[in-house]
């Protein structure tokens, strides 16, 4: 059993709750710097060992693996920290804001022989997870096309100070989720093409940047995919839709997964159509208020890093992944603003980072 330490204690609560209901971890200490925060959640869970100090944290020998959960542009500050004090290394998406810092962690990640993982948390829900062993099982045939989407009433998040401050981005924030779908199957995405507006629902809540975007992806071998993100605005009813999916059309039948719904469709290669649905695993994915703070899946992702750690292989997505998907959603970025095609290639050379970042996994969860 892996002792485990939670930095950053709002979307670290669902952590908390992965953690605690275990049998591959042993929550060992949780910190964030503002303490009534640490005393709501020693409440929620009767757990009472945190600090405001990540130095804490870091100093204590017992904790094998850090997982952290703060602002996206402390995320390389508190990675670098934790591989530097002997810690594996869970890391939220997207996993950092400034490509500069890339050589330095990649570097550190490899002397100190400490596993970095990303908790691209939607790969573990259930309908990606049989999505992805059906495509891998051959049951759609060659894969032609990947369409993902993220399409959701976050009308709510315009109630949070931070969500208005010019540094958020639903590109970012939003978007990275059907975007890590791409990479999945598609890792050697060359080139991105979107565009992208500010709604007036957006415009009237205080919002700075996009909260529509749609945006095509062309890989290396020739194959096309679609990426669509909406935040502030209506949305159907999951009997006719789902907020996210990702729907793999292939040469002999096609998937799809929708992700809160915990829904699955495909037509298999021999024509046969299915649809299978996880309502009996609700309360191990949804444990808080509504279907807030998706515990079950980081649950999920926590014990797939623990069996790594284990038998010494890697935690899809790791490091140079997870810098890959940055390098493709800041040519997003940079797509949004010139209206232009925009290399991935370019962004990582500008970077002086290679090529070979771009390469995805080709395994299974």
């Amino acid at each position: 059993m892996l002792n485990i330490g939670i930095l950053g204690l709002g979307e670290g609560r669902s952590t908390m709750s992965a953690a605690l209901n275990s049998k591959k971890f042993r929550l060992k200490t949780v910190c964030d710097r503002n303490e009534e925060l640490c005393k709501q959640r020693a409440k929620e869970f009767d757990f009472h060992s945190y600090t405001t100090s990540y130095q804490d944290m870091l100093d204590d020998k017992e904790i094998d693996v850090i997982a952290i959960y703060t602002p996206d542009h402390l995320h390389a500050q508190h990675v670098t920290m934790a591989l530097q004090h002997g810690k594996h290394v869970v890391c939220t998406k997207p996993f950092i804001d400034d490509l500069s810092k890339a050589q330095e962690l990649l570097a550190l990640s490899e002397a100190t022989g400490k596993k970095v993982f990303i908790g691209q948390s939607s790969r573990f829900f259930e309908p990606m997870k049989r999505q992805r062993a059906d495509y891998e099982a051959g049951i759609i045939g060659e894969l032609i096309t990947v369409e993902a989407y993220y399409h959701a009433d976050h009308r709510w998040f315009l109630e949070k100070p931070w969500s208005l401050e010019s540094s958020f981005k639903w590109l970012y924030g939003g978007l990275s989720h059907p975007v890590d779908f791409i990479r999945w199957y598609l890792p050697d995405i060359e080139e991105v093409m979107g565009y992208g507006m500010l709604s007036s629902n957006g415009r009237k809540g205080g919002l700075k940047h996009e909260d529509t975007m749609h945006f095509i992806f062309k890989s290396k071998d020739g194959r096309v995919a679609r990426v669509s993100g909406a935040y502030t605005g209506p949305v159907q009813p999951v009997t006719r839709d789902s907020e996210m999916s990702c729907i793999l059309r292939g040469t002999e039948g096609c998937s799809q997964g929708d992700y809160m719904d915990l829904r699955y469709a495909v037509t298999t290669n021999t024509g046969e159509e299915q649809i299978v649905t996880w309502e009996h695993k609700l309360k191990h994915y949804f444990r808080f208020e509504g279907k807030s703070h998706h515990a079950g899946e980081y649950q999920n992702y926590l014990e797939y890093f623990a069996d790594s750690i284990e038998n010494n292989t890697t935690a899809y997505p790791d490091i140079k992944e997870g810098i890959g998907t940055i390098a493709l959603l800041q040519a997003m970025d940079k797509s949004l603003k010139t209206g232009t095609p925009v290399k991935i290639a370019d962004i990582l050379k500008a970077h002086d980072l290679t090529p070979e970042l771009l390469q995805g996994a080709a395994v299974l969860p």
